[in-house]
């Protein structure tokens, strides 16, 4: 069998791979689509990341291939229909990288209420202002979650061990869910979330019933002086609103992993604010959650095409 992956992929998970089958690889494959395309005329296994993009075209160059993999839980980078269409099956690891994701949220979280590397900075400089580092506890503040999936679930439970209350809106979740309750999660309307929590956590995946879905109505909504963490989809958020509602003081923070344009323009105004946190896609990017991603790809791919 023929695997090309076009994107970067653990040592481990490539000997697997390298064992028994022909493989071609390169962790910047996807930037170059002629070599892409020339790779998967006789391809049987693509293997992705967040940078390929799997539409019609590039389905039409791999006559051959039968399965595709996806080294993360969005797809909105792979055109799931298409794929359907041409009887290609589709191998994404659910959950695989949640446990790191949940605890980007808290380390999120806790960011705005200690401001720990301020008060370092300040005490290496000379200076011993208690006052100005005053913090706050997220003990007995309420998070709201948008979205109530595997990801969500797992910072629903550490908030409530941080004392938390969590609420979350998950319309495709039915108010009895045992996922739910079991937890302690309340289900409430979106505007009910918004209106009442001092964290805004976002856990949906991009489609086109989500892009957008914190538009400038929904960001007026939320809590004065509340948090916003976006370790989902960029394109769930309308950025110059939630500018404006930041550099006017409407809300306290937002920590932004993921951006509607990845990387941003260097004339990105978010990132001259003081109250933005800003990472580039790193909150499912651990050592251990790009090893089991990994090993549950390559493993599925394999399965997926005929491997006993």
């Amino acid at each position: 069998m023929h695997v090309v992956v076009s994107e970067s992929l653990g040592e481990a998970a490539f000997r697997r791979l390298r064992e028994r089958h022909r493989v071609t690889e390169g962790a910047a494959l996807h930037r170059d689509p002629a070599a892409l395309r020339d790779a998967l005329r006789d391809a049987d296994a693509l293997i992705v990341r967040n940078g390929t993009l799997v539409d019609t075209a590039l389905l039409e160059a791999a006559p051959r291939l039968r399965v595709v993999g996806r080294l993360g839980v969005g797809l909105d980078n792979i055109d799931v229909e298409a794929c359907r269409r041409r009887g290609v099956r589709l191998v994404v690891p659910r959950g695989a990288n949640a446990a790191a994701v949940a605890e980007y949220v808290m380390a999120a979280l806790l960011h705005f209420a200690r401001p720990l590397l301020a008060a370092d900075a300040d005490v290496r400089a000379g200076g011993w202002q208690r006052e100005r580092f005053r913090g706050r506890e997220l003990y007995g503040k309420r998070l709201g979650l948008v979205g109530l999936g595997e990801t969500g679930l797992r910072v629903a439970r550490r908030a409530l061990a941080f004392g938390m209350e969590v609420v979350a809106w998950a319309p495709h979740t039915a108010p009895s869910s045992f996922a739910g309750s079991e937890t302690g999660v309340r289900l409430v309307a979106l505007d009910e979330l918004l209106e009442t929590s001092d964290a805004v956590s976002l856990h949906v995946p991009l489609t086109n019933e989500t892009r957008g879905l914190l538009g400038r109505a929904e960001i007026a909504r939320m809590k004065r002086g509340a948090v916003l963490v976006n370790a989902a989809r960029g394109g769930l958020v309308d950025e110059d609103a939630l500018y404006e509602a930041l550099a006017g003081g409407r809300l306290r923070g937002a920590a932004l992993d993921v951006r509607a344009l990845e990387p941003p323009e260097e004339s990105d105004r978010l990132a001259r604010l003081p109250n933005v946190l800003l990472t580039p896609h790193l909150a499912g990017h651990t050592q251990e959650s790009l090893e089991r991603v990994a090993d549950e790809v390559v493993r599925g791919v394999l399965r997926e095409a005929g491997e006993t």
